[in-house]
Parts: structure tokens; sequence; C-alpha cells
């Protein structure tokens, strides 16, 4: 009973504070306090962000050059020195890389050595052949004994001229140890490292070809028949607060990306503007009425 009165005692205690506080806040006017204001951010919807018009559509793209290729060596061999890097600018003619020429001179020695021996043999048989001549018209020996002769002259004439055709040949592959810039440009990767054996044709560097710009980027597959080739659109550089650059599309391709359903597409820009860019930089290309 005592345990029981005392709880009593507890809960009429909680209450009674509790039913003192609702009674002071009805004390008031009636109204609930108000809650204190919020802070918000406000930002105003424009018509136009930009220089473009609101039915410019945006599509991601990066700086490439009109011309874009791979070197390499025409002839194998053992990657023997290296004279430019990633990032060099080279000229017309300028000597990129070599191979090991020793191989290459020893080849070329072989076959020259076959070709004085083709022109030996050349010799011998065309004296031959006179001396058989000579005695034919004196009727000394056999009509067929001179077309023999005539067969081995032929014979070795051929070969002569096939051991000429060898020797130039190996003379050539001694001038393609050394890999020549194909142009005026710059070095733009580096793939090959010195002491590596590669085979003809294997990659060494890849090149970019001076002169002209040009933005690649994707079309969807969606509307791509609102594009063509020569409309007008504007490039405009990620970083970059500079105006945005106008280009043209120059090709669109007829297939689509079988990945991304996409259409690999090229815009120009103009001669002017190739300072302004760099390989590699990302922008975007804005065309309008499309989407």
């Amino acid at each position: 009973v005592h345990w029981t009165s005392g709880l009593r005692k507890a809960v009429f205690g909680a209450v009674i504070p509790m039913s003192m506080l609702v009674a002071l806040t009805a004390c008031g006017n009636g109204e609930p306090a108000a809650s204190p204001p919020r802070p918000v951010l406000v930002a105003r919807a424009d018509a136009a962000a930009g220089p473009w018009p609101v039915a410019a559509s945006a599509f991601a793209g990066e700086i490439r050059a009109r011309e874009e290729t791979t070197l390499s060596f025409r002839v194998g061999g053992k990657l023997a020195r290296r004279f430019v890097d990633a990032g060099d600018r080279v000229r017309k003619g300028d000597v990129l890389a070599e191979l090991d020429p020793e191989d290459l001179r020893l080849q070329s020695d072989g076959f020259e050595a076959q070709f004085v021996a083709a022109e030996a043999q050349l010799a011998r048989t065309r004296a031959d052949h006179a001396r058989f001549a000579a005695l034919a018209k004196d009727q000394l020996v056999s009509r067929s004994s001179l077309d023999q002769q005539t067969a081995a002259l032929r014979a070795a004439e051929g070969q002569a001229r096939a051991a000429r055709a060898q020797r130039d040949v190996a003379r050539n592959q001694s001038g393609y140890a050394s890999l020549l810039a194909s142009a005026d440009g710059v070095i733009a990767t580096r793939i090959a490292e010195v002491g590596q054996v590669l085979a003809p044709g294997q990659t060494v560097f890849s090149f970019v070809v001076e002169g002209e710009r040009e933005v690649a980027f994707a079309l969807p597959e969606s509307n791509i028949r609102e594009f063509r080739v020569g409309q007008a659109v504007l490039v405009e550089l990620w970083n970059s607060e500079a105006p945005p650059l106008p280009a043209k599309i120059r090709e669109i391709s007829p297939v689509a990306d079988p990945i991304t359903r996409t259409y690999a597409a090229r815009a120009s820009l103009a001669p002017e503007h190739v300072d302004a860019v760099a390989l590699g930089q990302s922008a975007r290309v804005f065309i309008v009425g499309a989407g």
C-alpha cells in the first residue's frame, strides 16, 4: 500500500507541471507561436543562358587534328635509337628513330654478291652463245646446240635481272632503317622503346599533322536526320571563358557505333582559331534547332 501511494505521488508530480505548461501556453491570444523564418536560395531561370538560342542542343566533344596517323618502320629490326619524345614538334624529313642497321647491311651485302655472280654468269653465257653462233654459221655445230646456248643466255639474263632487283630492294631496306617524319607536326604518343624488336609496320609513334583542328563528337541516333554536313555549330571550350568558336560539321559517320548507338561526327574550326585550341581539349558543341 505504501509503495502504491508513493507511485501515485510520483505520477501526479510529473503530470501537474505538464498541465501547468499547457495552461500557460493557452493563456496567450489562442494562436500558436510563429516559427522562425528559414533562409532559402532563389535562382532566376533565364530564357537563354549564353550566346546561343534556347533550342540549341549541346554535345560533348574533344579537340582533334584533321590528320592523325601512326609512324612505323617499313622493315623489321631492333630499335637502336630514338631521337624524339611525346610532345616534340618535328619538321618533314627529320629522323625520329633508327633500327640497328647491321642485319640490313649484311643482307644488302649478300644480295650485292649474288648480283655480281649473276652478272659474271651472264657474261660467260654470252661469250659461249657468241662462239656457238659463229660455229653454227660455219655449220660446225648443230642447230640444236645453238638453240640450247640461246636458252641458256635467256635464263642467265633473267637471273641477272632478278639479282639486280633484289640488290636494289636490299639497298632501299637499308635506307628504311631510319624513320623519317612524313610532314610537319607533333609527336602525340611514344609507343616503342629502345631495345624492342619491331615487326615491319609495327607502330612506333602516333603522329599529329600540323594544320586544321576539329572537334570530334557523337550525334544521337534518335534524331540523326536533323543533322547534315555543312551545318553551322558553336564550339565552347570547357576550360576557357572565351566566347564560343564558330565551326561547321565536316563529316557524319554513315554507320552508328554498335555499343553507344551514336554517330561519330567532326566539325572543322576556322584556320584562324587553330592557335586558340589544344589537342585533346574538352569542348561542347552547340547545334541550333536540334533535339
